[in-house]
């Protein structure tokens, strides 16, 4: 495994740890809408956790059950977090002009209108260098997410705002920016109206160019 896939694993225990700090008793299929991971993976990293001491399960009426952070997993918690802060900041950084370079780019084209695709922390940080331009974003779309609101977007599913949209449509997520490079072009989306951040815009995954 390579350290992306070793951060990448840290992360999302990061994330599993933070989410059931408290008694509320959560189903592995809530946990996975919250992380927008598999549920599958969310019940092989729960076994993880279990079985190195960080997390008990206490039992509810109705099958349901709380997953409880032990001592050693709050511990745990407070070491990924610290580990992981260096790589946010590092993150946040990057990513801010990245998106920027990118939007000035599809503004200087005639592009007026994005639509989001992905929500996590990585749209967010899109989101407000998408502040720093005249383009509008009309639609956000995740399949774990919809339902809900990203800065007073609802979020819908891809095959119910994919295939209307005429909106020039933005990957806003880095971690699944492949997955949801494909997704996309399995809902009939022309790779040109597809757009990555980054350097290795184009080259990597053949997404469009501004």
């Amino acid at each position: 495994m390579n350290n992306s896939e070793n951060s990448l694993e840290s992360y999302r225990s990061l994330l599993l740890l933070s989410e059931i700090t408290g008694e509320e008793p959560l189903s592995q299929r809530e946990l996975s809408r919250r992380l927008g991971i598999a549920v599958g993976l969310v019940n092989s990293y729960l076994k993880n956790l279990v079985s190195k001491g960080y997390v008990r399960v206490k039992n509810f009426p109705s099958n349901r059950y709380a997953y409880l952070l032990t001592p050693q997993g709050l511990a745990e918690k407070s070491r990924l977090a610290y580990q992981h802060l260096s790589y946010f900041t590092s993150l946040y950084t990057v990513a801010r002009q990245d998106y920027l370079d990118l939007f000035r780019r599809l503004e200087a084209a005639g592009v007026r209108e994005v639509a989001f695709c992905g929500v996590d922390e990585v749209a967010e940080v899109a989101y407000l260098s998408l502040q720093e331009t005249d383009i509008k974003l009309v639609a956000v779309m995740d399949d774990a997410r919809a339902g809900e609101t990203f800065f007073g977007v609802p979020v819908v599913a891809l095959a119910a705002g994919a295939p209307q949209l005429t909106a020039s449509l933005v990957i806003s997520s880095l971690k699944r920016r492949n997955e949801l490079l494909q997704a996309l072009l399995g809902q009939g989306i022309a790779l040109g109206r597809i757009f990555t951040a980054g350097a290795d815009t184009g080259k990597e995954n053949g997404g469009g160019r501004a």
